[in-house]
């Protein structure tokens, strides 16, 4: 697949971990790029024609099971890397990251969607990364695009998911026990000691499931409690078009054209803990404004 300038400048700039793991962003990034040629060179790109025939329905298969098969390979090899890092919890947390990277990136090219993506100027804050979630490409897009030094959070039982949940617990990503209001807050508690202690950034789904049709669901708390005991700022990702390119309990990929945007950053340097659900409203306010008519929410 060629690339324009900008496609290939972002490939790149996720892909030079790989080779040095010390290298540090540029930078000085183009803000608003595709990273699919056609996009750029047909403007009527953004509307595509869906096709639900069985010739569609077979590729799009296709691309799922070389997908799942991809990511068994990357995440094998990547399990072995983090093994021998085991003395190491920091680095592990950086081999995470390349690992989402590259698989991130090879999945989405795998797909085949064309990907614009917007804003990458904030792209590489220490921050709190907040993304809304409609369809299984929002998490293989913020495992390519959160810069490396994030760590995400799941909840404690993702250690039995096959393969994967071992991985990401051999990253050193952070877990949370949502057994009950005691717990969930101990573990917070936890989780943003270790963010701070470590200077990490952090990439979380506010919404805490993924929406059914795509609209945006009421946010969740936890976000706001984390940057009130970071300080961290925090940096919207705005994911449009994934629900119709994967929709919820489909096997059926669709070529529809996907948008990224990174928001500029909201400073929590002057929160307080008396005004969570004002901060609630901010955030989930500023993704309605953003997001298209047909992904806000009904009421």
């Amino acid at each position: 697949m060629d690339n324009t300038g900008g496609g290939s400048f972002m490939r790149n700039r996720r892909l030079e971990s790989f080779f040095d793991t010390n290298s540090t962003p540029n930078g000085k990034q183009t803000p608003n790029i595709w990273v699919r040629e056609e996009v750029v060179k047909s403007p009527k790109s953004d509307v595509y024609v869906e096709d639900d025939g069985w010739i569609s329905v077979l590729i799009s298969c296709v691309r799922i099971v070389v997908c799942f098969l991809s990511m068994m390979v990357t995440t094998f090899i990547w399990s072995l890397i983090l093994l021998l890092l085991l003395p190491w919890p920091y680095e592990r947390i950086r081999q995470g990251n390349i690992y989402g990277h590259v698989t991130g990136r090879m999945l989405m090219w795998i797909l085949g969607n064309p990907i614009r993506i917007e804003g990458t100027e904030f792209s590489n804050e220490r921050a709190i990364y907040v993304c809304n979630h409609a369809s299984p490409i929002d998490v293989f897009l913020m495992m390519w695009l959160t810069p490396t030094g994030t760590v995400g959070i799941a909840k404690k039982e993702i250690i039995w998911y096959p393969l994967f949940g071992q991985l990401y617990v051999l990253a050193n990503h952070l877990r949370i026990d949502r057994s009950n209001p005691s717990a969930a807050i101990q573990s917070m508690k936890e989780v943003a000691y270790a963010v701070v202690k470590n200077n990490l950034s952090l990439v979380i789904f506010p919404e805490g499931t993924r929406s059914k049709n795509g609209r945006l669901l009421p946010f969740k708390k936890g976000f706001v409690h984390l940057a009130l005991q970071t300080r961290l700022p925090i940096v919207p990702m705005v994911f449009t078009g994934t629900h119709d390119a994967w929709r919820k309990g489909g096997l059926h990929v669709r070529p529809a054209p996907i948008t990224v945007k990174y928001l500029r950053p909201i400073k929590t340097d002057d929160w307080t803990d008396d005004k969570v659900n004002d901060y609630v409203r901010l955030l989930h306010d500023i993704y309605v404004e953003n997001l298209p008519e047909a992904q806000r929410p009904l009421h």
